[in-house]
């Protein structure tokens, strides 16, 4: 059956938080939440223990039964990429109307996310180095070079997503509902297929469409259209999201485990989307007044420019933590509590704390690469489109063959010819922000 287009409604501009300027400060606000979120899970999940044969780095969740209620709390993602597509439309509409093309502000976006992955990978892979130098075990060094290229999905996806967010802004603007809902069927095909043949190979199909419908989700949000509906229709969605979403676990066709749903995504996950999209909606004033009081705007101003610094930077920092308690324990003949044990629990909140303060401390020394202006933009497409093909691929491979000294050097090499071909020679003008 084909859904016909909305009709153009007119609906009242999205609420902004914020008195004056661009910057909508509820969105801010809620977006460093996600980053505190994604760098609080990512520790809590670290597991160091020192065996007979030496330190072993260990998913602390693996097996656990608090895994599956915390991830209910600190499964932002689908939000995250909600106000990415926020951000995105409006930033990309602010463009447009300065004069600016999409080639512009697909390459200005290709520069905010790939030059701080070049030096953060460049890092790592000097790391792993020196780690292979002074003989630390080989496979010590391959365990943290895939705790460490695991979250790099999210560079990947996102950087995919923005790139083609100005088609997809056509698309909504020709045809939102119909747009919206063929990216979501189609990832409920995609886990119809997964299921029915049993190749789980096919779920990572929807790292495309499970995200682009959330980035999609954020238009409407953008437009104004959800703050539209009438506060009985969100309540609705919400919570009928939320009843499908309870269903779909008992019934054993989703797993509890929000995180599980996550590699590859499902299609829970554009409920959880919805759910909290509805929830920041209705509440949507509270948060902005919240936003706006002092200690609260100062941690968003802090995350807000080095979202993508803290995002590249927290694994390494937590790897380097996992080292130090295992080389501390050796040194000092001292006995590690086991995972999940009464001790291990009691010594995270200092775990926690630590890995804050530290990523946050990293993030202050190295976010100069994240908001240094951008050369100016090729005004070749073809150029574009190759060189985001480049830098996705450098993603892909640390993902694919994990990171070692050799797919780190590969990487670095690939990200710089993604920088040069998005990019050419000419004075330097600040490129549109990730965050906007």
């Amino acid at each position: 059956m084909v859904i016909a287009a909305a009709p153009r409604l007119s609906t009242p501009a999205p609420a902004v938080s914020a008195p004056t300027g661009h910057r909508d400060t509820g969105i801010d606000v809620v977006r460093a939440l996600c980053v505190l979120g994604v760098v609080l899970l990512h520790a809590v999940m670290v597991g160091v223990t020192v065996s007979e044969s030496g330190p072993v780095f260990e998913n602390a969740s693996d097996g656990t039964g608090w895994i599956a209620p915390l991830s209910w709390l600190l499964q932002v993602m689908p939000l995250f990429f909600v106000i990415g597509g926020f951000s995105g439309l409006l930033a990309y509409r602010r463009l447009r109307d300065r004069g600016g093309s999409a080639t512009a502000f697909v390459a200005g976006r290709v520069h905010r996310l790939l030059r701080p992955a070049l030096f953060t990978i460049a890092a790592v892979g000097i790391a792993l180095a020196v780690l292979t130098v002074v003989g630390v075990s080989p496979d010590l060094i391959a365990v943290a070079g895939f705790r460490y290229g695991q979250p790099l999905w999210f560079l990947g996806v996102f950087l995919l997503c923005q790139a083609l967010l100005p088609a997809f802004v056509a698309l909504h603007d020709r045809a939102p509902l119909r747009t919206i809902a063929l990216l979501a069927a189609a990832a409920v095909a995609v886990d119809v297929l997964r299921a029915t043949t049993g190749n789980d190979a096919l779920g990572f199909l929807n790292l495309a469409f499970v995200w682009l419908t959330m980035q999609q989700l954020g238009f409407f949000l953008a437009d104004g259209r959800v703050d539209a509906l009438r506060p009985g229709v969100r309540v609705a969605i919400g919570t009928g999201s939320l009843g499908l979403l309870v269903a779909l676990f008992l019934g054993g066709v989703y797993s509890p485990d929000l995180i599980a749903n996550i590699n590859p995504p499902t299609a829970a996950l554009l409920l959880v989307g919805l759910i909290h999209t509805t929830l920041f909606s209705l509440y949507r004033d509270r948060i902005g007044r919240f936003s706006r009081h002092t200690p609260v705007a100062a941690f968003t101003a802090f995350v807000t420019r080095r979202t993508m610094t803290i995002y590249l930077w927290h694994m390494p920092v937590l790897l380097v933590m996992a080292g130090a308690t295992a080389l501390a324990a050796i040194v000092g003949g001292l006995s590690l509590p086991a995972l999940d044990s009464v001790e291990w629990w009691a010594a995270r909140p200092l775990w926690l704390v630590t890995a804050l303060v530290l990523t946050a401390l990293v993030a202050v020394r190295v976010d100069r690469f994240e908001n240094h202006p951008s050369p100016t933009a090729t005004d070749s497409r073809r150029r574009l489109v190759l060189g985001t093909a480049v830098g996705l691929t450098a993603v892909v491979l640390l993902l694919v063959l994990g990171t070692t000294v050799s797919t780190a050097a590969l990487a670095v090499l690939l990200l710089v010819a993604a920088l040069r071909l998005a990019g050419r020679s000419g004075s330097a003008v600040p490129a549109p922000a990730v965050v906007a």
